[in-house]
This record gives C-alpha cells, structure tokens and sequence, in this order.
C-alpha cells in the first residue's frame, strides 16, 4: 500500500484544513463526488492509477439509476461535496476540492489528467485545471 500521508499534507496545507481527519474527510467526499460525475471508463481508469484509499471512495457511489450532470455548475458541485465532508459552505468548499484535485493529478500521468479534464463539465474542468 501506498503511503499517502504527502498526499494527505498537500489538501490540508492548500485546502486550509486544519487536522489531517479533515483532510480525510474532504477527500472522500471530493473523490466521491467526482465519481458520480466522470464516464465509467474514465472513472475505471482512474481508480485503477489511483492507490487502493483513494480509489474506494471514487467508486464506492452507486445508483441504480444514475444520469449523470454533463453541464453541472461548480457551486452545485461544491454544494454536494460540502455536504459530504459536514461543511454546508459551498463558497469555502472550493479550496480543498482544488486542493484535492491537485493531489489527485499529482499521482496520476498527463494522459489520465487530459482524460479526465475532457470528460468533466465545464465549470468542473475549470476547478481542475486550477489544481
């Protein structure tokens, strides 16, 4: 198993987090999100270039009938993973999902980085193109 505890410093320094349980916390619910909202192939893919505790919570959301959002806002999104991590601010709720999604790219190649920014919404794209 990969050691992650780089990975978890990172999202609590640049996502303002104080404790590195919220850094846990954020994560998953940021990781959670962003599985509802990738392809299946994409989100395969990403799940097998990530560790084993970071690819649970992107694939551990499941519904039986999922349409997912193509054009979903960024605060909606932002909304989502808040209430997931016990945050209801959706404002400060940018900072750890950049701050996670720049962990994330950083343990994965620019090939899967490129995949996944395309196969984001638009306004979700922007957020990982700032991490």
């Amino acid at each position: 198993m990969k050691d992650l505890s780089n990975y978890y410093q990172h999202v609590k320094q640049k996502g303002n987090l104080r404790t590195d349980d919220h850094a846990v916390r954020w994560s998953n619910a940021t990781l959670n999100m962003l599985g509802v909202n990738l392809d299946g192939r994409t989100k395969k893919a990403l799940a097998k270039a990530l560790p084993e505790d970071l690819s649970r919570p992107l694939t551990r959301v499941f519904w039986l009938l999922h349409f997912r959002n193509t054009n979903m806002p960024a605060k909606e999104f932002q909304r989502r993973v808040g209430l997931r991590a016990g945050n209801t601010d959706w404002e400060f709720a940018r900072i750890p999902v950049v701050a996670v999604f720049g962990g994330v790219k950083q343990l994965i190649d620019k090939d899967l980085q490129s995949q996944v920014e395309k196969n984001l919404a638009p306004e979700l794209r922007h957020l990982w193109q700032q991490a």
